[in-house]
C-alpha cells in the first residue's frame, strides 16, 4: 500500500477514536477518558498489522464494538477499554498477563471471559457452544463480559457482507440461536432486533429484500395515518397538563416475516405493522397511576380489543421490561397498537440490563433481573458436562416465555411457560422437591407432571418417605428440578452401589477370583458397562445374579473373556471413533472433489437424500449436512431444523447446488384454503395434472362449515414451476389462500 493511502487509514483511524471519545464524554470522568485512551493506543499497537476480511484494518471492529458498548447499550469506561481490547490475547502476541499489568486484574478478567477457547474439542460438539459457556461461566462474575459480547456480535453482523455465503450463513444461524434470544432475555429490544433482521437478510434473503420494499413503499402512507390516529390523544393530553413524548415504532423485518407466516397472511394483511408508543415524564411515584390515566384517555377515544390489555406494569417481565399494551380499532377501520410507559419504563426497554441497573438502588428486594441471573448461576453449578446439553437446558429455561403461579399463602412465583407441578415443587426447595407425593392445582388433585398455567393456584403434598423416581426427569421441564433429581438418584445409586459392592465381594470369594482393580474392569467390560459403580448398582439391583457371575467365570476359563476384549466393537454403545469412522469417508470424497456438491449429478458414489423435514427442490437454496448413517442429507437453507444443525455442527456442513435436469422430479407440498364451491377439487387437479402436467402423489381435504383447507403433495422439477402453479390455483375460484408446506411463498 503506498504511503498516500496509509496515511488516509490514519485519519480514518483517527477520526472514528475521536467520534468514540465524543460519545463518551458526556458521562465519563476525565480519567475514565485518559483511561480509554491507554487502551485505543495499545490496541491500535497490537493489530497494526491485522486486517479484516473486507480489507479494513481491524482497528475498526473494536473502535466500533467500543461505540456500541457506550451508545447502545449504556456501559462505563472500564466496558469501553475491554471493548478496545476484546481481540487482542485471542489473535495478538499479548497475554492476559500483559493486560493485567498494563490496565488491571478487573479488566483482565472480563478480556478473559471475552477470549474464545482455543483447545481441540470433541467432534459431535460446538465450539461456539463452548465460548457460550465460558461467557456465561464468566457471567457469573461480571455480566460486562456477556454485554461486550453483545456489541461484537451486533458490529460483526453488520459487517457480514466481506463473508463468503457458507460463513454468512453458518454466523447467522448462530446468532439466531444464542445471540438473539439473549438479548431479548437481557431486554436489549432493540438489539435482538436488530440481530433477528441481520440474519434473516442471509438467511431468507429474497423475503427480506421484499419486506423492505414493501416498507419503503407504504412509508408516506403510514405517517399520515399515524398522524391522524394520534392526534385527539394528542389534544386531550395536553388538556390535562401531561408531559409526553409520542413515538410510532415499525416492527422488525423479521417479526413482520414471523406474523406472516404465523397467521399465514400476506404483508398486506399483518395489522400491527407498526405500534404508537406513548412516553410520559412521571416522578416515580406517580408512574402506574400516570400511565392508567393515559391508558384511560387512548380508550375514551378508541375502542380497544379486550383480548389485547398487556399489563406489565402490575407485573413486569423477568427481564425488567415494564409498559401498558393494547389493541384499539382506528376510525379507519384498522387495528392499532398503542404502548404506554414512562421515561424510565422506556429507558429500561431499549437499554435493558444496563438502564436497569441505574434505577436499581430506587427499588427495594430483587428484581425480575436478579432474580434471572441468578437462575443462570444455579444452572452453571449443575451443568451437565456436555456443552450442547448445556445450551438446550439454558435456552429452555432461560430464552422461554414465562407463566406466573401462586402458593397456597398468595406468594407469586415466575416459572418458565411448560412447567410442571413438580417443577413448581423444586422451585420452593430442594426437600419439597424430592419429598414430593402429588400436587393440588386450583383445589384439585393433579399428577406430578401437569403442567401449570398463569394464575393457577398450587399446594404441594410431601412425604418422608418419598424419593425421587428415574421417571421424574420426564416430568419436568426446568432445568433446576432436573439438576436436583439426576443429583439425587446418583446419590441413591452410590448408596445402592455401596451394598452392591459387598455382595460382589461375597461372591467372588464364592467363585475364586481375586477381588482386585484389575479383575473388576474385566467384569465392566464383558458386562458391557461403563464404570464400576454401574456394575456394583447392577449387582444390588439384582440385574448382575449368580448365574451371570458363573457364566464368566466359565468364560474366563476358556478364554472366551479374552477373545471378547481383543474386540473393542463389540460393545452396543457407539463410541466417538465409531462416529468418525462412518463420517470420515464421506469428509475424504468431498475432499477430493470441488467443495460445492453438484445435487441431481451422479454424485460420483457419494450417498445423497432429500430431507424429509424440509423436502427441498430445485430453486431452493440448500446446503448438505453429512449424516452418521445416512451418508449426506441435503436440507433447504430455511429449513427448521437449519438454525439448530449449522450451529451445533458447523463441521459437518457442506455447500450444495442444484444441476437443472427438468428430467428429474421432486416431491413438494402445497396447502390450500378457501370457500368451498361446488367442482372445486375438480379445478384444482384439473390445473395441477393437466395445464401443468405434475403428478399428484396423494392429496387430502376437510370441509367445515362452507371452508375447506387442503394438502397436496406433488412432484415437481424446481421452485419456478412450483411459484407459478401455485399463482395459478391461487385464481381459481373459491381459493383464498395458497402456500408452500414449510415455507410462505409470494400469494401474488
Amino acid at each position: 500500500m503506498d504511503q498516500a493511502a496509509l496515511e488516509k487509514e490514519r485519519t480514518e483511524i483517527v477520526k472514528r477514536y475521536r467520534s468514540l471519545l465524543s460519545v463518551c464524554r458526556p458521562s465519563m470522568s476525565k480519567e475514565g477518558r485518559k483511561l480509554i485512551r491507554q487502551a485505543f493506543v495499545f490496541a491500535a499497537k497490537a493489530h497494526i498489522d491485522h486486517r479484516r476480511k473486507s480489507g479494513e484494518p481491524y482497528i475498526y471492529h473494536p473502535i466500533a464494538v467500543a461505540r456500541i458498548v457506550v451508545e447502545e447499550i449504556g456501559l462505563g469506561a472500564t466496558s469501553v477499554v475491554c471493548a478496545l481490547l476484546h481481540d487482542v490475547v485471542e489473535d495478538t502476541d499479548y497475554t492476559l498477563d500483559d493486560i493485567r499489568n498494563y490496565f488491571s486484574e478487573e479488566i483482565a478478567r472480563i478480556i478473559d471471559g471475552l477470549t474464545k477457547i482455543s483447545g481441540i474439542f470433541d467432534q459431535t460438539s460446538s465450539v461456539q457452544a463452548e465460548n457460550f459457556r465460558k461467557m456465561l461461566l464468566t457471567l457469573s462474575d461480571d455480566v460486562r463480559v456477556i454485554l461486550i459480547k453483545l456489541a461484537d456480535r451486533l458490529h460483526n453482523m453488520r459487517t457480514l457482507d466481506s463473508l463468503p455465503p457458507r460463513k454468512q450463513l453458518k454466523i447467522a444461524n448462530e446468532t439466531l440461536y444464542l445471540f438473539a434470544p439473549l438479548a431479548h432475555r437481557l431486554g436489549f429490544h432493540a438489539i435482538k432486533s436488530e440481530l433477528e433482521d441481520l440474519a434473516m437478510k442471509y438467511t431468507e434473503p429474497e423475503v427480506y429484500q421484499t419486506i423492505v420494499q414493501k416498507l419503503a413503499d407504504t412509508k408516506e402512507q403510514r405517517t399520515r395515518f399515524i398522524q391522524s390516529f394520534t392526534q385527539p390523544i394528542r389534544k386531550v393530553l395536553q388538556r390535562e397538563n401531561m408531559d409526553f413524548a409520542i413515538q410510532a415504532r415499525t416492527k422488525s423485518i423479521s417479526s413482520i416475516w414471523g406474523k406472516m407466516k404465523k397467521k399465514e397472511v400476506p404483508f398486506e394483511e399483518v395489522y400491527d405493522i407498526f405500534a404508537v408508543r406513548f412516553i410520559l415524564n412521571s416522578p416515580e411515584y406517580r408512574e402506574k397511576a400516570d400511565c392508567w390515566k393515559a391508558y384511560s384517555i387512548v380508550t375514551d377515544i378508541y375502542q380497544p380489543n379486550p383480548d389485547r390489555l398487556r399489563d406489565w406494569i402490575s407485573t413486569p417481565k423477568a427481564n425488567g421490561y415494564e409498559s401498558l399494551h393494547t389493541t384499539v380499532m382506528s376510525r379507519q377501520g384498522k387495528w392499532v397498537e398503542v404502548q404506554i410507559r414512562t421515561v424510565r419504563m422506556d429507558d429500561v426497554a431499549e437499554k435493558g440490563y444496563a438502564a436497569h441497573w441505574k434505577y436499581k438502588e430506587s427499588k427495594s428486594g430483587e428484581s425480575g433481573i436478579d432474580k434471572w441471573l441468578r437462575r443462570i448461576r444455579e444452572i452453571l453449578k449443575s451443568a451437565e458436562t456436555d456443552a450442547l446439553d448445556f445450551i438446550d437446558d439454558f435456552k429452555l429455561n432461560l430464552f422461554s416465555d414465562e407463566i406466573i403461579v401462586f402458593t397456597p399463602k398468595g406468594e407469586l412465583r415466575t416459572l418458565p411457560m411448560s412447567s410442571t407441578a413438580l417443577d413448581f415443587a423444586y422451585s420452593i426447595h430442594t426437600q419439597v422437591g424430592n419429598n414430593c407425593l402429588g400436587a393440588k392445582v386450583n383445589h384439585k388433585l393433579v399428577p406430578l407432571s401437569q403442567q401449570l398455567k398463569s394464575g393457577d393456584q398450587v399446594e404441594i403434598i410431601t412425604s418422608k418417605k418419598q424419593q425421587p423416581k428415574t421417571d421424574w426427569l420426564n416430568y419436568v421441564t426446568t432445568a433446576r428440578a432436573k439438576g436436583k433429581i439426576k443429583s439425587a438418584l446418583k446419590e441413591q445409586r452410590k448408596a445402592q452401589a455401596e451394598e452392591g459392592k459387598e455382595i460382589l465381594e461375597r461372591k467372588l470369594r464364592h467363585f475364586k477370583i481375586d477381588n482386585n482393580p484389575e479383575n473388576i474392569q474385566k467384569l465392566v467390560d464383558y458386562f458391557k458397562l461403563s464404570a464400576p459403580l454401574d456394575l456394583y448398582y447392577d449387582v444390588a439391583t439384582g440385574k448382575i445374579g449368580q448365574k451371570e457371575l458363573k457364566t464368566y467365570a466359565s468364560e474366563q476359563e476358556k478364554g472366551g473373556l479374552l477373545s471378547y476384549l481383543r474386540n473393542p466393537f463389540a460393545r452396543t454403545k457407539e463410541t466417538q471413533a465409531e462416529k468418525e469412522t462412518a463420517v470420515d469417508p464421506i469428509r475424504k470424497q468431498l475432499k477430493e472433489k470441488p467443495d460445492t456438491l453438484l445435487i441431481g449429478d451422479s454424485m460420483e458414489n457419494l450417498t445423497y437424500s432429500i430431507s424429509p423435514c424440509c423436502n427441498p427442490i430445485p430453486g431452493d437454496d440448500v446446503f448438505g449436512f453429512v449424516t452418521i448413517h445416512d451418508g449426506i442429507k441435503i436440507h433447504r437453507n430455511n429449513c427448521p431444523n437449519a438454525v439448530q444443525l449449522m450451529s451445533k455442527y458447523a463441521y459437518r456442513i457442506v455447500k450444495a447446488k442444484w444441476v437443472t435436469d427438468q428430467s428429474i422430479a421432486f416431491l413438494s407440498g402445497i396447502r390450500v384454503k378457501g370457500i368451498d364451491e361446488l367442482g372445486l377439487l375438480k379445478n384444482l387437479t384439473d390445473t395441477i395434472s393437466s395445464e401443468y402436467n405434475v403428478n399428484i402423489r396423494n392429496i387430502h381435504f376437510d370441509t367445515h362449515h362452507g371452508t375447506f383447507e387442503g394438502v397436496v403433495m406433488l412432484y415437481i422439477n424446481d421452485t419456478k414451476r412450483l411459484n407459478n402453479l401455485i399463482r395459478k390455483i391461487k385464481k381459481i375460484k373459491g381459493v383464498e389462500k395458497v402456500s408452500r408446506i414449510g415455507k410462505m411463498e409470494s400469494e401474488s
